[in-house]
């Protein structure tokens, strides 16, 4: 099978060209910007392919790909040019996204029908976003098949790449989102707080966008979903102060000035802060009776994560023989224990809780 990175010049997509090429495998490298692609390709012997993401010449440089690991952000604005090239072309998709209306157009009916239609595989988030936080709540799943509230987190060390911090800058005009009864429902950003042990002992955390308030739904068919970060007290209290300038700062003219920003000071975690730091992800499932289920297990750190995880879904699909066909999140596709099996990953830890 022949494969694509397609954002292999990004800050996240030059960290899984480099992994892949360590590992043995040959991936075609693209993107748009001609000479930084050009020069990864021969720095790491790897055939390139130079492209814009419009739709006619996505189809046409995807006509001969079999699997695409779409790097591209921010996905808002990139990944529905590529997805509709792929169900064209009968391409596997793949994203690292963790962007909620990515997802929701994803596991659309339409986009699943379309899908299977042509057989072709579309996985959103196959990275840090939202493999183990998916995986953990598949388990809890498994564990509470009558929950009816799902709650995820993550309490994280290293810093944050110039695609990401550009896709948190987009979100800062919006709302925060969570899952009630089925349904997508915003909230100001820094109204909900909470005190979690995400693994290293208890801290304050606020709900936030995560990704799994879309794919956890569809994993788990848990109808009441929220997402949770650790924060300093302060910083929940700021938070919420945030959301009260979100018209401001979502304004055209003050998103282009700190876009900017990112571009000129932006340069994401060093190799040494992604290999020492690491990741506690955390799980409860609680049923109408009350009782409660708590899974965490640590993983690498995000970025490192990202590489491992995305990696290791790409092997599976290339060796992968007669496959399945629609939209699907990482565990509908690998199961909860999949998280277990990517480098740097613990075991699930398991807690219980009565009312």
């Amino acid at each position: 099978m022949k494969w694509m990175i397609y954002g292999a010049n990004g800050y996240t997509g030059e960290l899984i060209a480099r992994q892949a090429v360590n590992d043995g495998l040959r991936p075609i490298l693209a993107g748009r910007n001609g000479r930084q692609i050009h020069q990864l390709g021969d720095e790491l012997g790897c055939e390139t392919s130079i492209f814009a993401l419009s739709r006619e010449a996505a189809i046409e440089a995807l006509r001969d790909i079999d699997l695409v690991l779409h790097c591209a952000g921010p996905f808002t604005d990139t990944s529905q040019v590529m997805i509709e090239a792929c169900l064209e072309t009968g391409t596997h998709y793949l994203d690292i996204t963790g962007e909620i209306d990515v997802f929701e157009y994803v596991h659309s009916k339409q986009r699943s029908a379309q899908a299977k239609a042509r057989g072709v595989i579309l996985c959103s988030g196959v990275g840090f976003d939202v493999i183990p936080t998916d995986c953990v709540a598949r388990k809890l799943k498994e564990l509470m098949p009558d929950a009816t509230s799902l709650a995820l987190g993550f309490s994280a060390a290293a810093g944050i790449s110039p695609g990401t911090m550009k896709t948190a800058i987009r979100g800062l005009g919006s709302s925060s989102m969570e899952r009630v009864n089925g349904k997508l429902s915003p909230f100001s950003i820094g109204a909900k707080r909470r005190t979690i042990d995400f693994g290293r002992g208890s801290r304050t955390a606020i709900a936030i966008p995560w990704g799994d308030v879309s794919t956890a739904y569809y994993t788990t068919d848990i109808p009441n979903i929220t997402t949770w970060v650790p924060v300093p007290t302060t910083a929940a209290y700021a938070a919420r102060a945030l959301s009260w300038f979100s018209p401001v700062l979502g304004k055209d003219a003050v998103q282009q000035r700190l876009l900017r920003y990112v571009d000129e000071n932006v340069s994401g975690p060093t190799e040494a802060e992604r290999e020492q730091s690491s990741t506690y992800v955390w799980g409860e499932a609680t049923n109408e009776e009350g009782r409660k289920v708590v899974v965490r297990i640590q993983t690498a750190s995000t970025y490192a994560f990202t590489v491992y995880g995305a990696l290791a879904v790409v092997n599976r699909l290339l060796g992968s023989g007669r496959m399945l066909a629609g939209s699907f999140t990482p565990a509908m596709l690998f199961g909860s224990h999949f998280i277990e099996e990517i480098q740097g990953s613990s075991s699930f830890t398991i807690d219980e809780i009565r009312p």
